[in-house]
Protein backbone atom coordinates (compact mmCIF):
# COMPACT_ATOMS: atom_id res chain seq x y z
CA UNK A 1 0.00 0.00 0.00
CA UNK A 2 1.25 3.06 -1.06
CA UNK A 3 1.40 5.98 1.37
CA UNK A 4 2.33 9.55 1.68
CA UNK A 5 4.24 11.03 4.45
CA UNK A 6 5.81 14.64 5.19
CA UNK A 7 9.28 15.02 5.34
CA UNK A 8 10.67 15.90 8.94
CA UNK A 9 12.90 18.49 7.48
CA UNK A 10 12.50 19.28 3.46
CA UNK A 11 15.41 19.75 1.64
CA UNK A 12 16.65 23.28 0.86
CA UNK A 13 18.98 22.79 -1.84
CA UNK A 14 16.08 20.83 -3.87
CA UNK A 15 13.69 23.68 -2.67
CA UNK A 16 16.01 25.54 -5.00
CA UNK A 17 16.63 22.95 -7.39
CA UNK A 18 13.07 22.40 -7.97
CA UNK A 19 12.27 24.95 -10.45
CA UNK A 20 15.13 24.07 -13.04
CA UNK A 21 14.07 20.34 -12.54
CA UNK A 22 10.31 21.29 -13.53
CA UNK A 23 11.76 23.57 -16.44
CA UNK A 24 14.13 20.03 -17.99
CA UNK A 25 10.96 17.78 -17.14
CA UNK A 26 9.22 20.11 -19.42
CA UNK A 27 11.45 20.57 -22.29
CA UNK A 28 11.60 16.58 -22.23
CA UNK A 29 7.78 16.17 -22.37
CA UNK A 30 7.62 18.70 -24.74
CA UNK A 31 10.17 17.21 -27.47
CA UNK A 32 8.24 13.73 -26.95
CA UNK A 33 4.80 15.61 -27.94
CA UNK A 34 7.01 17.52 -30.76
CA UNK A 35 7.72 13.64 -31.82
CA UNK A 36 4.16 12.28 -31.11
CA UNK A 37 2.61 15.04 -33.62
CA UNK A 38 5.18 13.99 -36.13
CA UNK A 39 7.76 16.77 -36.21
CA UNK A 40 11.57 17.08 -35.22
CA UNK A 41 12.10 17.62 -31.74
CA UNK A 42 15.44 19.16 -31.91
CA UNK A 43 13.55 21.50 -35.01
CA UNK A 44 10.58 22.12 -32.94
CA UNK A 45 12.84 23.05 -29.75
CA UNK A 46 14.76 24.97 -31.42
CA UNK A 47 12.11 27.19 -32.98
CA UNK A 48 10.60 27.05 -29.61
CA UNK A 49 14.17 28.31 -27.27
CA UNK A 50 16.49 29.45 -29.67
CA UNK A 51 14.98 30.83 -33.05
CA UNK A 52 12.91 33.83 -30.69
CA UNK A 53 15.80 35.14 -29.42
CA UNK A 54 18.85 34.84 -31.33
CA UNK A 55 19.36 38.48 -32.26
CA UNK A 56 19.00 41.77 -31.16
CA UNK A 57 15.29 42.63 -31.82
CA UNK A 58 14.12 38.81 -30.07
CA UNK A 59 16.16 39.81 -26.65
CA UNK A 60 14.31 43.19 -26.99
CA UNK A 61 10.90 41.24 -27.45
CA UNK A 62 11.39 38.92 -24.94
CA UNK A 63 12.36 42.27 -22.16
CA UNK A 64 8.75 43.50 -23.66
CA UNK A 65 6.95 40.29 -22.36
CA UNK A 66 8.86 39.89 -19.31
CA UNK A 67 7.69 43.49 -18.05
CA UNK A 68 4.53 43.24 -17.37
CA UNK A 69 4.97 39.60 -15.63
CA UNK A 70 7.80 40.83 -13.68
CA UNK A 71 5.38 43.68 -12.14
CA UNK A 72 2.33 41.69 -11.77
CA UNK A 73 3.87 38.59 -9.99
CA UNK A 74 6.06 40.99 -7.88
CA UNK A 75 2.71 42.05 -6.24
CA UNK A 76 1.05 38.62 -5.80
CA UNK A 77 4.54 37.45 -4.59
CA UNK A 78 3.56 39.62 -1.49
CA UNK A 79 0.52 38.42 -1.19
CA UNK A 80 1.31 34.94 -1.46
CA UNK A 81 4.04 34.51 1.21
CA UNK A 82 0.96 36.29 3.80
CA UNK A 83 -0.97 33.53 2.88
CA UNK A 84 -3.26 36.33 1.41
CA UNK A 85 -5.00 34.77 -2.58
CA UNK A 86 -4.95 37.54 -4.88
CA UNK A 87 -6.06 35.47 -8.30
CA UNK A 88 -7.42 38.80 -10.16
CA UNK A 89 -4.66 40.57 -11.53
CA UNK A 90 -5.74 39.86 -14.99
CA UNK A 91 -8.93 41.91 -13.85
CA UNK A 92 -6.65 44.82 -12.45
CA UNK A 93 -4.49 45.21 -15.14
CA UNK A 94 -7.30 45.50 -17.47
CA UNK A 95 -8.81 48.61 -15.27
CA UNK A 96 -5.41 49.65 -14.95
CA UNK A 97 -5.73 49.69 -18.48
CA UNK A 98 -8.98 51.34 -18.92
CA UNK A 99 -8.00 54.21 -16.32
CA UNK A 100 -4.23 55.09 -17.72
CA UNK A 101 -5.84 54.70 -21.72
CA UNK A 102 -9.05 56.70 -20.82
CA UNK A 103 -6.72 59.86 -19.63
CA UNK A 104 -4.94 59.85 -22.46
CA UNK A 105 -8.20 59.75 -24.56
CA UNK A 106 -9.90 62.29 -22.17
CA UNK A 107 -6.71 64.87 -23.14
CA UNK A 108 -6.38 64.17 -26.84
CA UNK A 109 -5.10 65.46 -28.89
CA UNK A 110 -3.28 67.42 -26.33
CA UNK A 111 0.66 65.94 -26.35
CA UNK A 112 2.10 67.79 -23.47
CA UNK A 113 4.92 66.25 -21.12
CA UNK A 114 2.83 65.48 -17.92
CA UNK A 115 0.17 63.22 -19.95
CA UNK A 116 1.94 60.28 -19.78
CA UNK A 117 3.10 60.95 -15.80
CA UNK A 118 -0.82 61.17 -15.56
CA UNK A 119 -1.52 57.99 -17.39
CA UNK A 120 0.44 56.43 -15.20
CA UNK A 121 -0.63 57.28 -11.79
CA UNK A 122 -4.59 56.41 -13.29
CA UNK A 123 -3.56 53.40 -14.28
CA UNK A 124 -1.89 52.49 -11.02
CA UNK A 125 -5.17 54.18 -8.97
CA UNK A 126 -7.23 51.75 -11.09
CA UNK A 127 -5.49 48.99 -10.73
CA UNK A 128 -5.95 49.36 -6.86
CA UNK A 129 -9.30 50.67 -7.10
CA UNK A 130 -9.83 47.09 -8.28
CA UNK A 131 -8.44 45.32 -6.22
CA UNK A 132 -9.47 47.15 -3.10
CA UNK A 133 -13.06 45.34 -3.82
CA UNK A 134 -12.25 42.03 -2.89
CA UNK A 135 -9.67 43.27 -0.62
CA UNK A 136 -12.88 45.14 1.46
CA UNK A 137 -15.22 41.93 1.53
CA UNK A 138 -12.84 39.66 2.95
CA UNK A 139 -11.65 42.28 5.69
CA UNK A 140 -15.48 43.29 6.14
CA UNK A 141 -17.11 40.11 5.77
CA UNK A 142 -14.43 37.45 5.67
CA UNK A 143 -15.42 36.60 2.16
CA UNK A 144 -12.78 34.37 -0.08
CA UNK A 145 -10.65 36.52 -1.75
CA UNK A 146 -9.86 33.94 -4.38
CA UNK A 147 -13.60 33.86 -5.32
CA UNK A 148 -14.21 37.49 -5.39
CA UNK A 149 -10.79 38.72 -7.36
CA UNK A 150 -11.01 36.19 -9.75
CA UNK A 151 -14.93 37.08 -10.83
CA UNK A 152 -14.03 40.83 -10.77
CA UNK A 153 -11.68 39.80 -13.97
CA UNK A 154 -14.53 38.73 -16.13
CA UNK A 155 -16.41 42.01 -14.48
CA UNK A 156 -13.05 44.28 -16.12
CA UNK A 157 -12.74 42.80 -19.36
CA UNK A 158 -16.74 42.88 -19.94
CA UNK A 159 -16.48 46.68 -19.15
CA UNK A 160 -13.49 47.01 -21.41
CA UNK A 161 -15.69 45.48 -24.51
CA UNK A 162 -18.68 47.75 -23.62
CA UNK A 163 -16.20 50.73 -23.41
CA UNK A 164 -14.67 49.57 -26.63
CA UNK A 165 -18.29 49.57 -28.75
CA UNK A 166 -19.05 52.74 -26.98
CA UNK A 167 -18.11 55.40 -24.94
CA UNK A 168 -14.00 54.97 -25.62
CA UNK A 169 -14.55 53.87 -29.66
CA UNK A 170 -12.65 55.89 -32.62
CA UNK A 171 -15.18 58.36 -33.81
CA UNK A 172 -13.15 58.03 -37.20
CA UNK A 173 -12.31 53.91 -36.91
CA UNK A 174 -15.26 52.77 -39.18
CA UNK A 175 -17.21 50.97 -36.66
CA UNK A 176 -13.96 49.07 -35.48
CA UNK A 177 -14.38 48.25 -31.70
CA UNK A 178 -10.74 50.06 -30.49
CA UNK A 179 -10.06 53.81 -29.41
CA UNK A 180 -7.95 56.38 -31.32
CA UNK A 181 -4.35 55.58 -31.41
CA UNK A 182 -2.50 57.44 -28.54
CA UNK A 183 -0.50 61.03 -29.26
CA UNK A 184 3.58 60.48 -29.16
CA UNK A 185 3.02 62.38 -25.61
CA UNK A 186 1.32 59.53 -24.43
CA UNK A 187 3.85 56.55 -25.55
CA UNK A 188 6.50 54.91 -23.18
CA UNK A 189 9.92 55.80 -24.38
CA UNK A 190 11.51 53.34 -26.12
CA UNK A 191 15.23 52.54 -24.34
CA UNK A 192 16.53 50.39 -26.83
CA UNK A 193 16.63 51.65 -30.77
CA UNK A 194 14.99 50.21 -33.60
CA UNK A 195 13.37 47.30 -31.10
CA UNK A 196 9.97 47.92 -28.87
CA UNK A 197 11.65 47.76 -25.35
CA UNK A 198 10.10 50.33 -23.47
CA UNK A 199 10.41 52.30 -20.15
CA UNK A 200 8.04 50.08 -18.94
CA UNK A 201 11.00 47.34 -18.74
CA UNK A 202 13.17 49.65 -15.98
CA UNK A 203 10.09 49.83 -13.93
CA UNK A 204 10.02 46.38 -13.83
CA UNK A 205 13.67 46.04 -12.57
CA UNK A 206 13.15 48.85 -10.74
CA UNK A 207 9.96 47.00 -8.73
CA UNK A 208 11.60 44.10 -8.53
CA UNK A 209 14.49 45.95 -6.47
CA UNK A 210 11.74 48.12 -4.29
CA UNK A 211 9.94 45.00 -3.36
CA UNK A 212 13.49 43.02 -2.46
CA UNK A 213 13.99 45.97 0.26
CA UNK A 214 10.48 45.33 1.57
CA UNK A 215 10.55 41.95 1.68
CA UNK A 216 14.05 42.11 3.48
CA UNK A 217 15.19 45.01 5.29
CA UNK A 218 11.85 46.47 6.52
CA UNK A 219 9.32 45.29 9.70
CA UNK A 220 6.60 45.05 7.10
CA UNK A 221 8.33 42.49 5.22
CA UNK A 222 8.88 40.85 8.51
CA UNK A 223 5.56 40.62 9.12
CA UNK A 224 4.37 39.25 5.73
CA UNK A 225 6.72 36.57 6.39
CA UNK A 226 5.48 35.46 9.39
CA UNK A 227 2.24 35.38 9.10
CA UNK A 228 2.47 32.95 5.94
CA UNK A 229 5.25 30.83 7.73
CA UNK A 230 3.28 30.79 11.16
CA UNK A 231 -0.12 32.37 11.22
CA UNK A 232 -0.80 31.88 14.94
CA UNK A 233 2.92 33.17 15.96
CA UNK A 234 1.55 36.30 13.51
CA UNK A 235 -1.41 36.67 15.77
CA UNK A 236 0.18 36.06 19.13
CA UNK A 237 2.43 38.94 18.21
CA UNK A 238 -0.56 40.95 17.42
CA UNK A 239 0.26 41.55 13.49
CA UNK A 240 -2.77 43.03 12.10
CA UNK A 241 -3.82 40.56 9.33
CA UNK A 242 -6.39 43.00 8.10
CA UNK A 243 -3.81 45.62 7.77
CA UNK A 244 -1.76 43.23 5.43
CA UNK A 245 -4.64 42.06 3.58
CA UNK A 246 -5.36 45.37 2.64
CA UNK A 247 -1.46 46.43 1.91
CA UNK A 248 -0.90 43.22 -0.29
CA UNK A 249 -3.77 44.00 -2.31
CA UNK A 250 -3.31 47.65 -2.44
CA UNK A 251 0.67 46.48 -3.79
CA UNK A 252 -0.59 44.29 -6.06
CA UNK A 253 -3.16 45.97 -7.64
CA UNK A 254 -1.46 48.93 -8.29
CA UNK A 255 1.53 47.20 -10.00
CA UNK A 256 -0.91 45.48 -12.38
CA UNK A 257 -2.64 48.50 -12.65
CA UNK A 258 1.12 49.93 -13.64
CA UNK A 259 1.78 46.78 -16.14
CA UNK A 260 -1.91 47.29 -18.07
CA UNK A 261 -1.20 50.92 -18.83
CA UNK A 262 2.40 49.91 -19.68
CA UNK A 263 0.82 47.44 -22.26
CA UNK A 264 -1.99 50.31 -23.61
CA UNK A 265 0.97 52.79 -23.59
CA UNK A 266 3.54 50.35 -24.93
CA UNK A 267 3.40 48.06 -27.66
CA UNK A 268 -0.11 47.97 -28.36
CA UNK A 269 -0.11 52.27 -28.08
CA UNK A 270 -4.24 52.14 -28.33
CA UNK A 271 -6.87 50.61 -25.67
CA UNK A 272 -8.53 47.49 -27.82
CA UNK A 273 -10.77 44.78 -26.20
CA UNK A 274 -7.95 42.42 -24.98
CA UNK A 275 -5.45 44.28 -23.75
CA UNK A 276 -3.51 41.23 -22.36
CA UNK A 277 -3.18 37.21 -23.45
CA UNK A 278 -3.14 36.73 -19.98
CA UNK A 279 -0.63 37.85 -17.76
CA UNK A 280 -2.44 38.51 -14.87
CA UNK A 281 -3.13 34.25 -14.57
CA UNK A 282 0.07 33.80 -16.31
CA UNK A 283 1.93 35.52 -13.68
CA UNK A 284 0.55 32.88 -10.87
CA UNK A 285 3.08 30.53 -12.74
CA UNK A 286 5.88 33.49 -12.22
CA UNK A 287 5.53 34.22 -9.02
CA UNK A 288 6.21 30.38 -8.24
CA UNK A 289 8.89 29.46 -10.75
CA UNK A 290 10.71 32.19 -8.90
CA UNK A 291 10.06 31.11 -5.56
CA UNK A 292 8.10 34.44 -4.54
CA UNK A 293 11.86 36.06 -4.60
CA UNK A 294 12.13 39.37 -6.78
CA UNK A 295 15.18 37.78 -8.00
CA UNK A 296 13.75 34.53 -8.93
CA UNK A 297 10.77 36.21 -10.56
CA UNK A 298 12.70 38.05 -12.49
CA UNK A 299 14.01 35.05 -13.81
CA UNK A 300 10.86 33.04 -14.35
CA UNK A 301 9.47 35.65 -16.26
CA UNK A 302 11.83 35.95 -18.85
CA UNK A 303 11.41 32.24 -19.33
CA UNK A 304 8.01 32.48 -19.31
CA UNK A 305 8.16 35.54 -21.76
CA UNK A 306 10.17 33.37 -24.16
CA UNK A 307 7.71 30.32 -24.03
CA UNK A 308 5.28 33.63 -25.41
CA UNK A 309 7.24 34.30 -28.32
CA UNK A 310 8.47 30.25 -28.70
CA UNK A 311 5.18 29.54 -29.26
CA UNK A 312 4.43 32.26 -32.03
CA UNK A 313 7.72 31.33 -33.86
CA UNK A 314 7.41 27.39 -33.71
CA UNK A 315 3.88 28.50 -35.28
CA UNK A 316 5.52 30.10 -38.26
CA UNK A 317 8.64 28.00 -38.44
CA UNK A 318 7.51 24.64 -37.84
CA UNK A 319 3.72 25.08 -38.38
CA UNK A 320 3.08 24.19 -34.45
CA UNK A 321 -0.64 25.02 -33.14
CA UNK A 322 -0.26 28.41 -30.99
CA UNK A 323 -1.81 26.37 -27.97
CA UNK A 324 1.55 25.15 -27.72
CA UNK A 325 2.51 28.07 -25.52
CA UNK A 326 -0.10 27.11 -23.12
CA UNK A 327 0.82 23.80 -23.15
CA UNK A 328 4.47 24.30 -21.87
CA UNK A 329 3.16 26.81 -19.49
CA UNK A 330 0.80 24.21 -18.24
CA UNK A 331 3.24 21.49 -18.54
CA UNK A 332 5.68 23.76 -16.20
CA UNK A 333 3.59 24.86 -13.19
CA UNK A 334 2.65 21.00 -13.07
CA UNK A 335 5.67 19.17 -12.90
CA UNK A 336 7.00 22.36 -10.53
CA UNK A 337 3.74 21.58 -8.65
CA UNK A 338 5.13 17.97 -8.56
CA UNK A 339 8.56 18.70 -7.58
CA UNK A 340 6.87 20.49 -4.64
CA UNK A 341 4.65 17.65 -3.34
CA UNK A 342 7.63 15.41 -3.07
CA UNK A 343 9.82 17.93 -1.57
CA UNK A 344 7.36 18.26 0.99
CA UNK A 345 6.49 14.49 1.19
CA UNK A 346 7.95 11.03 0.40
CA UNK A 347 6.13 8.16 -1.09
CA UNK A 348 6.68 4.53 0.91
CA UNK A 349 5.42 1.27 0.19
CA UNK A 350 3.66 -0.61 3.09
CA UNK A 351 2.04 -3.85 3.14
CA UNK A 352 -1.60 -4.15 4.03
CA UNK A 353 -2.23 -5.47 7.64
Amino acid sequence: MLRIEPRPTPSRRMTLAAPLLALALTVATGATLFSALGHDPGAALYHFFVGPISDRYGLAEMGVKAAPLILIALGLSLGFRAGIWNIGAEGQLIFGAICGGGVALALYPYDGAWVLPLMLVAGVAGGMVWAALPALLRTWRNTSEILTSLMMVYIAALVLRLLMNDLLRDPDGFSFPESRLLTNGALLPIILSETRLHLGAAFAIAAALLVWILTRHTLIGFQIKVAGLAPNAARYAGFDHNRLIWLTFMISGGLAGLAGVGEVAGPIGQLVPVVSPGYGFTAIIVAFLGRLHPVGIVLAALVIALSYLGGENAQINAGLPLAVTGVFQGLLLFFLLACDVLIQYRIRWRRAP
